[in-house]
């Protein structure tokens, strides 16, 4: 599960590099849910990253990759 904002690149590249590896996933743009989805996603984020940056990347509610993190993320794909 990939939480993104709609506005940062970061979050674009990380997402542009889940799809070149042509995986299969989940994300949310935090800043375009509305009311309670933005809050329940908030609160996840906050489980998984206590500082609430962007992007978070949740690997089968298992590890968490905060930032974009090329080489980390392809580890922990394993691609």
């Amino acid at each position: 599960m990939l939480y993104a904002l709609s506005t940062c690149q970061w979050c674009h590249r990380t997402k542009v590099l889940l799809e070149e590896l042509g995986l299969a996933f989940d994300y949310d743009y935090v800043d375009l849910l509305e009311g309670n989805e933005q809050n329940k996603a908030l609160d996840e984020i906050e489980r998984w990253n206590r500082s609430g940056s962007f992007p978070t990347l949740v690997i089968d509610n298992k590890r968490v990759i905060i930032g974009f993190r090329e080489q980390e993320i392809r580890e922990a794909l394993a691609v």
